[in-house]
């Protein structure tokens, strides 16, 4: 308390202190105060009594907005006026005379609404010190001072020399001409029509990175030919025409057709062949499989078993006779008889075969034994000689190997000679097939229109194609487009009136779909909702209680 009173008195010592209380007075001592211990913290708040102080200062602010400031500051042409009388308010009322002749009656105040809206505070406004502050200010400054130390030696900066040293375009911009604001036939300006350009250097705007990146041409094609809003048909009015509404119900119906046909067909190949399905001799079969013993005849050895043929008989099996040999299988020929088939044992020998030549006689073809030796093969050569092969030695592993002879002198020629006949050949033979295409000139031409057509018509048709693709959806995403079922009335569904007519579909589905029919968003499905954690169902105590 001592603190308050000390700081009160400092303040109202100070000579630019003027107070507008009669009460406050420095030296005016308060009654006696309940004691207290100050050591504790709690009690500086809750016994403090700082209600002098904030009087005190409170005196302060009112000055301050009343006045502008302390009244001790004021000098007295701001605190005071000369009275001189009526001649003060006569020279007012001549002066309010010349100003408005025209005002009658009373003098024009401010209206009570106008003095309540005004800024009647006299402080001027704290200054803002953000706005004062610069970005790398220090550095500016730093900069500053050594542009002009070098400007003091003569010496230009490196970035304005690069400047001064580049070579500037002779053509320069024209300037626009701008009409005035107040011309009634001026033309008429669209903000949004032209397109911005700047005025700045290129080579400037392209080294500081100002420079606006080029727009691509294909942003401005529309990604799909369709309109926003698609127009029903003419059935899918409240009223509509008999012949268009029944027109519209076919067109759902083709579509019901269509969906229940594609069901169908999965249908089918999902359903179950009956002639895979299991049987009970099947399944019995398969039960009793290994359980069941085959019977031995009386000599140990198990019955053939026999096996019908196509026309449903049993062929007999052949039996061994006692020496243990099967006899010959007889054969039937073409006519329909019966030949043994001889079979070859081990002492018979296999007679010679038998090969015709070209004159149609038979020569028998020798067969090499073990101790005979197979003579060499003899080749002639293209002079009709024979060049004798040299025999391998009779411990070698391999056949005989014939060694190449070098060829003669008249070889080499004669095998040149072919070589430029046939190069001869198919020359006057190329020269021959350009002479003859000479006479079809005719059928080259019609052929290659013939072509030319197929190839326009081809064109043509893909170029068709394309354009009809441009009004189908493009697959965006992994799933496809699927489109929106018919809104639609039946027979019996009919109103006469609008106000009977019951909403049909969702506006905002019909705008979703609209969207991925366009191709500005893929399709989407509904996200599915997927439980993080199971369900844990608890039996309440008081449940449990009455049960």
């Amino acid at each position: 308390m001592a603190a308050a009173r000390r700081l009160k008195r400092v303040l109202a010592s100070q000579p630019g202190f003027l107070s507008l209380k009669s009460s406050d007075h420095p030296g005016e001592v308060g009654s006696r105060r309940k004691r207290f211990n100050k050591n504790k913290k709690k009690n500086w708040n809750k016994h403090s009594d700082i209600n002098d102080v904030e009087d005190f200062l409170e005196d302060v602010r009112h000055q301050e907005r009343t006045t502008g400031g302390l009244l001790a500051e004021k000098s007295d042409d701001n605190l005071f006026f000369l009275d001189v009388g009526q001649q003060q308010k006569d020279d007012h009322k001549a002066s309010e005379q010349v100003v408005g002749k025209k005002r009658k009656g009373k003098s024009q105040r401010p209206l009570r609404i106008d003095l309540i809206l005004q800024h009647d505070s006299l402080v001027p406004p704290i200054k803002d010190v953000l706005s004062y502050q610069q970005p790398n200010a220090k550095k500016l400054r730093n900069s500053a001072k050594r542009v002009e130390h070098l400007a003091a030696k003569g010496i230009v900066p490196r970035p304005q020399r690069k400047l001064l040293n580049r070579q500037t375009s002779n053509t320069t911009a024209k300037k626009a001409v701008t009409e005035a604001n107040n011309n009634p036939k001026r033309d008429y300006y669209d903000i949004w029509g032209q397109e911005y350009r700047n005025s700045a250097d290129p080579w400037y705007l392209q080294q500081t990175g100002k420079k606006q990146v080029k727009r691509p041409g294909k942003l401005n094609d529309k990604p799909s030919v369709l309109p926003a809003v698609e127009v029903i048909a003419p059935g899918g009015s409240y009223n509509p025409d008999f012949f268009s509404h029944q027109a519209l119900l076919q067109e759902a119906h083709d579509v019901e057709v269509k969906k229940q046909k594609a069901e169908d067909k999965i249908e089918r190949q999902l359903a179950v062949n009956k002639e895979d399905r299991a049987t009970e001799e099947t399944i019995f079969q398969e039960q009793v499989e290994g359980l069941v013993e085959e019977e031995e005849d009386e000599g140990g050895k198990v019955p053939p078993i026999e096996k019908e043929d196509k026309d449903g008989k049993v062929p007999p099996v052949e039996k061994e006779d006692k020496d243990g040999k099967v006899p010959p299988i007889e054969k039937e020929d073409k006519d329909g008889k019966v030949s043994p088939i001889e079979k070859e044992d081990k002492d018979r020998k296999v007679p010679p075969i038998e090969k015709e030549d070209k004159d149609g006689k038979v020569s028998p073809i020798e067969k090499e034994d073990k101790d005979r030796k197979v003579p060499p093969i003899e080749k002639e050569d293209e002079d009709g000689k024979v060049p004798p092969i040299e025999k391998e030695e009779e411990g070698g592993v391999g056949g005989a190997i014939a060694l190449a002879e070098k060829k003669t002198e008249r070889q080499r020629k004669r095998e040149k000679a072919e070589k430029i006949k046939e190069q001869h050949r198919l020359a006057e033979k190329q020269q021959t097939n350009k002479r003859q295409q000479l006479f079809q000139l005719r059928a080259i031409k019609a052929a290659i229109k013939q072509q030319e057509k197929k190839t326009a018509a081809i064109h043509k048709q893909r170029k068709a194609k394309m354009e009809a693709q441009k009004a189908q959806p493009r697959r965006l995403g992994k799933l496809k487009f699927q489109p929106q079922d018919l809104e639609i009335k039946l027979s019996d569904e009919l109103t006469s009136s609008l106000r009977q007519l019951k909403p049909e579909g969702s506006v905002l589905k019909d705008r979703f779909k609209s969207l991925q029919k366009r191709n500005l968003i893929e399709p989407r499905e509904r996200a599915k909702f997927k439980r993080r954690y199971k369900l844990k169902y608890v039996e309440k105590r008081a449940f449990r209680a009455i049960t």
